[in-house]
């Protein structure tokens, strides 16, 4: 699916874990893309260390080695969890490691909290002009990291107030999948005007739409770019 996704015009990349890519690389669907690979997998859903998210995956060196464009870190912040100052060093510490090397580091914030033992996103606009804002100043420089960052609101005014707080290019990732895709796609048509947004990297939401047409899910969200 993902390999049909890549021959789509107008998809120029893909973000992945080393067993997705390796595959893709195997079957040439890599040539002339850009590839980013997803670096700290370690916080598995639904275990008592789901806060805690180690870099089990990609390293700069190895992104570095493999030719890749740039590492993807999830940064994940709880004001009552102590652990959260060790994913900041961590990915404090890939962004400068990737950036040594010339590569993006792509960073995706989040303040988060536990309700009722299951760990939460806060998707308001005070918490991710927080959020972003510390995920801006990791690292020895910022001159190649970019944000992946949720839809906030509607994608408008809420949306718009914090991209401002920060002028780094961002991207806009998909969330879940959504029964209705047409507000789904209303949203993201908001957010990729604002001048710091550059484009989308979406998964689930274009690699299972409501309707299972995965071609046309993927040719609307070109369209919006």
């Amino acid at each position: 699916m993902r390999e049909a996704v890549l021959s789509r015009p107008g998809v120029n990349g893909v973000l992945g874990t080393p067993d997705v890519l390796e595959d893709l690389l195997l079957l040439g669907a890599l040539d002339d893309k850009v590839v980013v690979g997803s670096m700290n997998r370690g916080g598995l859903a639904g275990t008592a260390f789901e806060l805690d998210d180690r870099f089990t995956a990609y390293d700069p060196a190895s992104i570095a080695a493999a030719g890749f464009e740039g590492g993807k870190m999830l940064l994940r912040i709880d004001a009552d969890d102590a652990s959260s100052v060790a994913t900041l060093e961590s990915c404090g510490r890939a962004v400068s490691g990737l950036a040594g090397r010339r590569l993006m580091a792509m960073v995706e914030p989040f303040l988060s909290r536990r309700i009722d033992g299951r760990v939460r996103n806060e998707l308001t606009m005070e918490a991710m002009t927080r959020a972003m804002t510390v995920a801006a100043g990791l690292g020895t420089t910022s001159a190649y990291t970019w944000l992946k960052v949720p839809i906030i609101g509607d994608g408008g005014e809420d949306m718009a107030r914090a991209m401002a707080a920060t002028t780094l290019p961002a991207v806009i990732l998909g969330g879940e999948v959504a029964a209705d895709q047409a507000a789904t796609f209303a949203t993201w048509s908001k957010a990729l005007a604002l001048p710091t947004v550059q484009g989308l990297v979406v998964g689930r939401s274009l690699l299972y739409p409501p309707d299972d047409d995965v071609s046309g899910a993927v040719d609307a969200a070109v369209r919006l770019l």
